[in-house]
């Protein structure tokens, strides 16, 4: 991420906070991509869209008493976070669904060049499905969003060497998956 786009983004937060609607507009154009890209990862496509909604609604209600401690985006990131787990935590009190039914496979776009998509974009995704939640968070935080470990530590509430061991875990997790795979 770059720092001078994350000033800009922060600046706009502060203004949009202090009651300024065109920087709120300019900061939700500025950072909705990210938010829905990391939702999309946490808890799937076909959640991202309500999720992000219910972020921006927190936001909304937050972004006045944001004193920049960080950069708007890492704060941001983190709310987007605690919704994808106050939504966890909601499903997990309601009854499971079947498996087949979390599954968005229409989404997926296979290539025309290439008849073996399908079949890695369905193994890369289970792969990625597989590894436990808060490894899955480092990862696309930092390797697919391109996050410091740092700014992966402040969204996620924990410390530095946290994210380290959890990225290492799933890169660990993912090639072992990946190795089962080719037997």
């Amino acid at each position: 991420m770059s720092s001078r786009n994350d000033d800009y983004v922060t600046d706009l937060a502060l203004r949009a906070g202090r009651g300024d609607k065109a920087a709120l507009s300019e900061f939700i154009r500025h950072t909705q991509d990210d938010v829905w890209r990391l939702l999309a990862h946490l808890a799937g496509r076909e959640h991202a869209d309500d999720l992000t909604q219910e972020t921006y609604l927190r936001v909304m209600s937050a972004l006045p008493r944001f004193a920049a401690r960080s950069s708007a985006r890492t704060w941001l990131l983190s709310l987007a976070r605690r919704a994808w787990v106050d939504s966890v935590r909601h499903d997990m009190a309601r009854p499971r669904k079947s498996a087949a039914e979390y599954t968005d496979v229409a989404a997926l776009q296979p290539s025309i060049d290439d008849p073996n998509t399908w079949s890695d974009v369905i193994d890369a995704r289970r792969l990625l499905d597989a590894l436990p939640a808060e490894r899955r968070e480092a990862l696309i935080l930092t390797q697919v969003l391109g996050y410091t470990y740092e700014e992966a530590a402040k969204i996620c509430g924990v410390r530095v060497g946290t994210i380290r061991s959890r990225i290492a875990r799933a890169r660990r997790d993912l090639i072992e998956g990946a190795g089962k795979g080719d037997a």
